[in-house]
């Protein structure tokens, strides 16, 4: 067993605090409780919101082994602080955009901008607790840093369902300069020294796609990846997509006037973020208490019967919603410890960005499909579709292999 040479309980160290302060920059909760409503604002319908998700997934497919390797090979700060710039520049965009082209335009770079990130921020993360010899404490950190964002993040969706009260971009310029605060942030960190011992030259593309098909291929990533980040977060995903106007249409039947509706979405957002940052504080007692064995194989059951019960009693929809964000930050910590705990240094961004890559081509069918169902029926309907396959799926990949191990 690893000792880390710092304790849970203890101060953090300058790393770990500046991870926490970067993480509570990413400002998602100023624009999330309108983003939906902002789109169909802009006369987009519900199969054209889908098709620009599936663009971002697209995007992200194509790109995420790509900004992997650039961040395994230029460094892993260097990678987040192109993304988190492209982030930046790209929310300013959207709040200006009004057209369904330009938007299509936007979520390309988007995406891009979460590719350079997705794979090297846990990769540095991880790397940097390996310096001081407690890569176990990884999940405790991540879900800490989860935490952290998400309580910032609660009072951000207050202010954003205000904002977009009073006009739907306010929320997405306000989000472009803090999420620009992160810039500065990540330029006061430094490479992990576990990082910079690794030669990063003799790394070529090739023999990163070697090392990725190497890690995909051993028995229990395989099965974990396809109950995870196949099926799990596919599902999981179309959840964000569709609570805004479930939400609506729930409020509004209990007699909330239409004006009301955008401020009381960014009070829901808030209580969905704490509730969100409460289970997240607490990663690494779930992880001691449960275990990822436990966690994992109860999770889609618990989850898919929650959407398919929402469908029967609309009403339980707002308790699933916050139940599916408490758990889908946790959850996402978990894997991360399971795959990092199994793969090495060298290529560790890109392994981690071909993770992201194939839940982005996974939810790309759920999507269109979950858009298409919603414009002939519901979301809500929809919504209980993907709970039964998500139930159904587990089902069939628990008896075909235990995703994980003991």
């Amino acid at each position: 067993m690893v000792v880390p040479l710092w304790d849970s309980s203890d101060f953090p160290p300058p790393s770990v605090l500046k991870y926490y302060l970067y993480k509570s920059t990413k400002a998602v909760e100023f624009y999330r409780p309108i983003m939906y409503l902002f789109f169909l604002a802009q006369g987009l319908n519900f199969t054209q919101i889908a098709i620009l998700e599936a663009i971002y997934n697209l995007t992200t497919l194509f790109g995420e082994i790509p900004t992997g390797y650039i961040g395994d090979r230029v460094g892993r700060r260097n990678s987040l602080l192109t993304g988190t710039a492209l982030i930046s520049l790209t929310l300013l965009g959207i709040g200006l955009s009004s057209s369904f082209l330009a938007l299509a335009a936007l979520y390309v770079c988007w995406s891009m901008g979460y590719n350079f990130r997705s794979g090297s921020e846990d990769a540095w993360l991880y790397d940097t607790l390996t310096d001081d010899l407690s890569e176990d404490e990884f999940a405790h950190v991540r879900g800490r840093g989860e935490s952290v964002a998400l309580a910032v993040g609660a009072g951000a969706a207050i202010i954003g369902g205000y904002l977009g009260s009073v006009d739907l971009s306010y929320p997405w310029f306000v989000a472009a300069a803090v999420t620009a605060i992160g810039v500065f942030v990540l330029l006061t960190i430094d490479e992990p020294e576990t990082y910079e011992r690794t030669d990063t030259t003799k790394l070529s593309f090739r023999r990163t796609l070697s090392i990725v098909r190497r890690t995909v291929a051993q028995r229990n990533i395989r099965s974990f990846v396809l109950y995870y980040y196949v099926l799990y977060a596919a599902v999981t995903y179309l959840v964000f997509v569709f609570l805004q106007p479930i939400f609506e249409t729930v409020v509004l039947d209990f007699g909330v006037s239409q004006p009301q509706v955008k401020s009381l979405l960014g009070w829901f957002y808030a209580a969905y973020s704490l509730f969100g940052a409460g289970l997240s504080y607490y990663t690494g007692a779930i992880r001691a208490r449960l275990g990822l064995r436990t966690w994992f194989l109860w999770l889609p059951f618990v989850v898919g019967g929650a959407l398919i019960g929402m469908y029967f009693v609309p009403v339980l929809a707002l308790p699933t919603f916050l139940l599916v964000r408490g758990l889908s930050d946790v959850t996402r910590s978990f894997a991360g410890q399971y795959i990092n705990d199994r793969i090495e240094t060298m290529g560790r961004a890109t392994v981690l960005s071909a993770m992201a890559m194939v839940s982005g081509l996974a939810v790309v069918p759920f999507q269109l499909g979950s858009g298409i169902i919603s414009d002939a029926v519901s979301p809500l309907f929809a919504l209980a579709v993907a709970g039964v396959v998500l139930v159904v799926g587990a089902i069939g990949l628990l008896f075909w292999e235990t995703p994980i191990e003991r």
